[in-house]
């Protein structure tokens, strides 16, 4: 059952993706970092206030690490949402299972053991075919550049869940890690409105102001449900289950924004999720005894 809190994570990160998209009109990347960051630790600090929770942390440098990496995700993440069709964004960010193998076929080509990685590779193959495919729609929309960095979120969203999980291994309360990781995005975001300056909220739709502390809240409980299955869950299944956003992400798209997508993106969309599970699957097969680690 713990694995089942992947699923409500997938539904609140796709939910707060609305949110991105609708608010990425009127508010620059460092803004939308900035409050997102910003609600999410006033959300985080009340909760672990009402739950006892110390912010004191035992491992200062693993959230450090955990900040940078996830800060890095979130922002290419977002960027992607405000450039590309909304589906297109979120499958992006979900190649995270297929950067891990991506990451092990490498290694293993440079210690010359590409003999035994034929499956695996196939996967990754087939992963960013599926790319290529769902993105073929944007090139005719000069949207390459947006593609591109939403890969870059999927390797970032690759790197944070092995930070994620390793917090969790060694007993930090989900709470804490979310809290840390929501002052960080805050203070990143600060730092680029520093430079760039705040939108004045003239400018600003009333939607997108309405829509700033319901992305905090999503974003806050999101990761905590992530936190919550990564540190507790079975690992293939919970990775697996974060797909699941993609099927959210795509309802979304379809009936809020009236995205069209081809038939060659839908097929690129399976494609990717097909052979993430694939991954996923081969790789606990080959590491039995390390598989949260490397997702």
């Amino acid at each position: 059952m713990q694995a089942l809190w992947m699923v409500a994570a997938a539904f609140l990160f796709a939910s707060m993706a609305v949110g991105i998209k609708v608010v990425s009109v009127s508010f620059s990347l460092p803004e939308l970092l900035f409050y997102r960051g910003l609600v999410s630790v006033i959300f985080m600090g009340v909760v672990m206030r009402a739950r006892g929770t110390p912010l004191t942390t035992p491992v200062p440098w693993m959230h450090a690490w955990r900040a940078v990496i996830g800060v890095f995700s979130l922002a290419t993440w977002f960027y992607a949402i405000a450039h590309l069709p909304l589906a297109t964004a979120v499958t992006l960010n979900y190649m995270s299972g297929v950067w891990v193998a991506a990451f092990v076929v490498g290694g293993a080509l440079l210690y010359g053991q590409s003999n035994r990685q034929g499956p695996l590779m196939a996967t990754v193959l087939a992963g960013f075919a599926g790319v290529v495919m769902m993105l073929r729609p944007t090139l005719d929309q000069n949207q390459l550049f947006a593609g591109l960095v939403g890969l870059l979120s999927g390797m970032g969203a690759a790197m944070a869940y092995l930070q994620v999980t390793a917090l969790g291994r060694i007993g930090e309360p989900e709470g804490r890690t979310v809290f840390y990781f929501s002052a960080s995005t805050a203070l990143a975001g600060l730092a680029g409105v520093a430079w760039s300056g705040f939108t004045p909220w003239q400018q600003v739709s009333w939607q997108a102001a309405a829509w700033l502390v319901p992305i905090g809240v999503l974003a806050s409980l999101g990761q905590w449900c992530m936190t919550r299955a990564y540190s507790r869950g079975a690992t293939l299944l919970v990775a697996n289950l974060q797909y699941a956003g993609i099927v959210f992400a795509a309802f979304y798209s379809l009936v809020l924004f009236d995205d069209q997508i081809p038939l060659i993106g839908w097929v690129g969309m399976a494609l990717i999720v097909a052979s993430g599970v694939a991954a996923t699957v081969l790789r606990t097969r080959a590491l039995p005894n390390t598989p949260a680690e490397e997702h």
